[in-house]
């Protein structure tokens, strides 16, 4: 018996080229414009990533960091998770097709993925025509260029409740293996009086406060808690049109067991950065969610990090030239954005310690840097002088910060943490607890005591912590 005929995509032509070559020459520009914007880097393992879902000329550079990341992991199976722009009945729904068609070809269902998560009724199908929207179909061409070869599983997702949504999760989970990727596609900030949210004025400052918004949600997603990242919608009135699929996603990697999973931001631009008009603007974010294990180095590449860090110091020793001296060679490990500490010893006594917890540089520049800075600038010792002998370098590659949703979740001598309390901040290191026998309660008291805080903060409900994992390199 033939195959019934593939479901042609009704947005070619319209939001994007119709024409295969025309399509073709776009996507490339946009895979090559990301790795401008993003780098070479490419974390390696991702197991879910939030995706814009604008017209492709629009938000396909931002998309196009999350697909080069499943073509560097090989995925044979995706997961869209979208939701129909005209309203759908609530439920997690699978469009019932066996193939689309786009100018480049067809991309076939993973006719088995879609089987097993229809087992047990926490997804059902509906026909297609009730189901088609943008929100999952714009992705396909930016998945035929990275992954000419990945199935996919088209799921549109419309207000699950708490139950529904952990059944949802938990068969999905069951069902992630590598090769398989689970991407949720979302718009974030709908900004302007034709989306009835003008939350401040389109003035000079505009933009700012879009991405202050915008990371805002981007930080409570980084929890993995639907309940978070849903009461920061609440609170915000942040207009994020795909918070269903994200909030499934969420929830799948919450349950999900294994190595700990953290959020990296990829890549982010509003529409009116691109067309000069913020009066009215859509947010584009990239968020990819990676075990632990896939932001640490090679021992090859911890060699060389190590060797820019003692160079550094040690020019600075032999000649007092205050200069940072690269890595003898820069793969693209070296080229992630990174938030490092150095921290230096005398003697097995501490002799200065600062670091970035932001991603402003790549690692190979963050680190001589910060070498320079623990030596030189930490103000509860002397500057290293010229000629100092036996000074001890350790480097701490910090892994992307977590937003915690309650304290149970800090796991000590694993976290280091960060304590936000108001315009009080302090930050300890995860080898802290370890070198000095803390408990968890020990940690987090001596956290609010560097950040200036009695212990009495964690009770209120405006502090908040984010929690790190670090690479120690010595």
């Amino acid at each position: 018996m033939p195959a019934p005929p593939a479901h042609v995509s009704p947005y070619s032509g319209s939001w994007y080229p119709s024409d295969p070559h025309d399509l073709a020459k776009l996507l490339d520009d946009l895979f090559e414009e990301s790795e401008g914007r993003t780098g070479r880097y490419l974390a390696q393992g991702g197991v879910g990533f939030v995706v814009p879902h604008a017209g492709i000329a629009y938000s396909g550079a931002v998309a196009a960091a999350v697909y080069r990341h499943l073509a560097a992991d090989g995925a044979n199976c995706v997961v869209l998770l979208g939701f129909s722009h005209r309203g759908a009945k609530p439920g997690a729904w699978i469009a019932d097709i066996d193939a689309v068609r786009t100018p480049l070809g067809e991309v076939s269902v993973d006719c088995q993925m879609r089987s097993a998560l229809l087992e047990g009724g926490a997804f059902q199908t509906l026909p297609e025509a009730a189901l088609c929207d943008h929100s999952v179909e714009i992705q396909l061409p930016l998945l035929q260029r990275a992954a000419p070869g990945a199935r996919i599983v088209p799921v549109y997702v419309s207000a699950l409740d708490g139950e529904a949504r952990t059944a949802a999760a938990r068969r999905l989970g069951s069902l992630m293996r590598p090769g398989v990727a689970v991407v949720a596609s979302s718009d974030f900030t709908h900004y302007g009086r034709s989306f009835q949210y003008e939350p401040f004025p389109a003035d000079g400052w505009v933009s700012e406060r879009l991405r202050e918004l915008d990371e805002s949600v981007m930080e409570a997603a980084g929890s993995l808690s639907p309940a978070v990242f849903l009461e920061k919608l609440r609170e915000t009135g942040a207009t994020v049109c795909g918070y269903e699929p994200i909030s499934l996603l969420l929830e799948t990697l919450r349950l999900r067991g294994g190595c700990e999973v953290f959020q990296e931001a990829l890549d982010y631009r509003t529409s009116g950065e691109l067309t000069g008009e913020f009066r009215q603007s859509v947010s584009y974010s990239a968020l990819g969610y990676f075990p632990e294990s896939a932001f640490r180095l090679e021992r090859e590449e911890q060699t060389l990090l190590m060797g820019s860090a003692r160079s550094t110091l040690g020019h600075y020793l032999e000649t007092g030239e205050r200069k940072p001296i690269p890595p003898a060679r820069i793969p693209p490990a070296l080229e992630r954005r990174a938030g490092a500490f150095v921290t230096l010893h005398k003697q097995g006594e501490l002799r200065g310690c600062i670091g970035r917890r932001a991603a402003r540089e790549p690692l190979w520049q963050t680190v001589p840097a910060m070498t320079l800075a623990a030596a030189l600038e930490d103000n509860r010792f002397r500057p290293v002088r010229k000629g100092d002998e036996g000074i001890e370098v350790e480097i701490s590659v910090l892994s992307p910060f977590k937003l915690l949703s309650g304290l149970d979740e800090f796991r000590v001598n694993e976290h280091g943490a960060l304590l936000e309390a108001g315009t009080q901040q302090g930050l300890l290191l995860p080898q802290v607890a370890t070198e000095r026998g803390w408990s968890a309660r020990q940690f987090l008291d001596a956290l609010a005591r560097k950040s200036g805080v009695g212990s009495g903060v964690y009770s209120d409900p405006h502090t908040r912590v984010f929690v790190f994992r670090a690479q120690v390199i010595e």
